[in-house]
């Protein structure tokens, strides 16, 4: 989707070096214990048990919250202020986490804010220099060392992906040679920028002649046999030997490798909070749903009056939606009509000029403070700030049946906003509509990183003043 890029990655290049496997792991959590070092020593304070504390929570935790260091050259082409903010936001986030554990633990009192504030402004800033400084280096080591040779078994779109792949990465010093397929010309639907060296049964004696160090295997899984045939003819070279399984084959959402007690398994659709982002989403949750209640206490007061005063009625109602997993909750709004649907057995969308819609609805629906009430939802767990919007149920039971993948949107907590509602898909329930906006919804869950909801919400403010689709 247009503005979407893949999340800070943690994964480690298959073929990295073990200097540069050391930097990625390691960069991140010595600048960040360092520069805290360097603050001490700055104003003059001693290290005491509550910086230790700190020092220890950082060091372990800034690879969950920050990832790996990003040194590929590939990765150098995100604009360096986007890169910034999203290593300040997730560093925003592990202060948090830290200075929660520190109260906790009785050891508030043993450091001085004046180091920690200085602390927390130095280090994104240190952060995204050392990774550039770090880029540059291992760029220079590379191009000082030998280039490796690789060839691809398989001309398909998978097969030139990787060679593009190869060769964008300086850090790999990689060069594809050629590829080998057994297909002609007139049958391959994709190309690459280097040529067909043979057929499959010509690579053993081609890998042992030319010095061939790796080979990237690009088959569809079908063709098992001919893959083991392969296999087994290589089995007397040197040379690294990569398959790659065409995932992109998959409706994919959050794909990952991981391992099952020695098995490994593929997560082709899986929800994008597991380990730190969970506890990453959950934190930024609580904490902007908080702040967010305090801010809008007294607007959420004269909303209820409004309410009250214009028409008979509850002023808040339950809606039943589909939550995570598809199981069912009850959401909290403003109540805008002068019927209260639960949205169970039947469910009738607003239309302008609605007969439903009181006179205080209409203004509340338009700025979109009839949804406030669902900061309670946030505090209880059972929805996000951001996340694909809920819909009653009735409509999701219309839809599934209609839409492709359409229940996959509830792999993740619904949200207060949505990336489709600031993509002007706020409104509409036609079937084009609702098509576009789970296309979103799911664009969201392939791509979810915390820089991309603070994004999301920073344009809720924009579009509920400019949208005219809502009524």
């Amino acid at each position: 989707m247009d503005g979407l890029r893949p999340r800070w990655s943690t994964a480690l290049s298959i073929a990295d070096s073990p200097l540069v496997f050391a930097v990625k792991c390691l960069l991140f959590p010595l600048i960040a214990v360092l520069t805290l070092l360097a603050c001490l020593r700055l104003l003059d304070q001693p290290v005491r048990n509550g910086y230790l504390m700190i020092a220890v929570l950082t060091f372990f935790g800034v690879p969950e919250f920050l990832g790996i260091a990003r040194i590929g050259s590939s990765d150098s082409q995100r604009p360096r202020r986007e890169v910034l903010l999203d290593i300040a936001a997730r560093w925003l986030v592990l202060i948090a986490f830290i200075g929660v554990l520190t109260y906790l633990s009785g050891l508030a009192s043993t450091v001085n804010i004046r180091v920690l504030a200085l602390w927390v402004i130095v280090t994104p800033l240190a952060l995204h220099s050392s990774q550039t400084a770090a880029r540059y280096l291992l760029t220079q080591a590379r191009l000082a060392g030998g280039v490796r040779h690789a060839v691809i078994v398989g001309m398909t779109e998978l097969g030139a992906e990787v060679e593009r792949a190869l060769r964008s990465d300086e850090l790999l010093r990689t060069r594809v040679i050629g590829y080998f397929e057994d297909r002609q010309p007139d049958r391959l639907k994709a190309s690459g920028a280097t040529p067909i060296l043979g057929g499959t049964q010509e690579l053993a004696a081609y890998v042992g002649r030319n010095n061939i160090e790796q080979v990237y295997i690009t088959l569809p899984m079908g063709r098992g046999p001919r893959i083991v045939s392969m296999l087994d003819a290589l089995h007397d070279s040197t040379a690294s030997i990569y398959f790659v399984p065409d995932m992109f084959a998959f409706n994919l959402i959050q794909p990952r490798f991981d391992n099952l007690h020695g098995i490994p398994v593929v997560a082709v659709r899986d929800t994008p909070f597991y380990g730190a982002s969970w506890l990453v989403k959950g934190l930024s949750d609580i904490l902007i749903a908080s702040c967010l209640v305090v801010l809008t206490l007294p607007i959420l007061l004269l909303v209820a009056l409004a309410i009250r005063l214009d028409s008979p009625g509850p002023v808040l109602f339950k809606q039943k939606r589909y939550g995570l997993d598809g199981r069912e909750i009850l959401v909290y709004k403003f109540r805008s009509m002068r019927v209260t649907e639960d949205g169970k057995d039947k469910y009738a969308a607003a239309t302008r000029s609605d007969a439903r819609i009181t006179r205080v609805g209409a203004f509340i629906r338009k700025t979109s403070l009839d949804e406030l009430p669902q900061l309670f939802n946030v505090l209880e767990g059972t929805m996000s700030i951001v996340g694909p919007r809920p819909h009653p149920v009735a409509m999701n039971e219309q839809y599934r049946q209609a839409i492709p993948s359409y229940m996959v949107r509830h792999k993740v907590k619904p949200g207060i906003t949505g990336w489709a509602q600031v993509n002007g898909y706020r409104g509409g329930n036609d079937l084009e509509s609702m098509r576009k906006r789970v296309e979103f919804d799911l664009a969201y869950l392939r791509h979810w990183s915390l820089w991309l909801d603070l994004r999301i919400l920073l344009k809720t403010i924009l579009v509920v003043w400019t949208d005219g689709s809502a009524y």
